[in-house]
């Protein structure tokens, strides 16, 4: 895919919409530019796991760690 952006006198560089949607990046994020031998690559530089919000999802009313799984354990078996 051969998309063309435009560099502004301030640097900045407005990235394609088809772009920003298969990097899945939204205003405020940030990218990570990286040059190899092949040219420069553009990566949205992720600060968290993008699974980080379902974290304890399946879960509910069961702490985290492995003391609050034990003693949930427990409870369930009537100890």
């Amino acid at each position: 895919m051969k998309k063309q952006g435009k560099i502004t006198s301030k640097g900045q560089v407005t990235v394609p919409v088809a772009i920003r949607r298969l990097l899945g990046v939204h205003p405020g994020d940030t990218l990570l530019f990286m040059t190899d031998k092949g040219g420069v690559r553009i990566k949205a530089a992720r600060t968290e796991s993008p699974f980080a919000k379902y974290q304890g999802i399946g879960t509910p009313g069961i702490g985290s760690g492995r003391a609050a799984i034990n003693q949930w354990i427990r409870q369930m078996r009537g100890r």
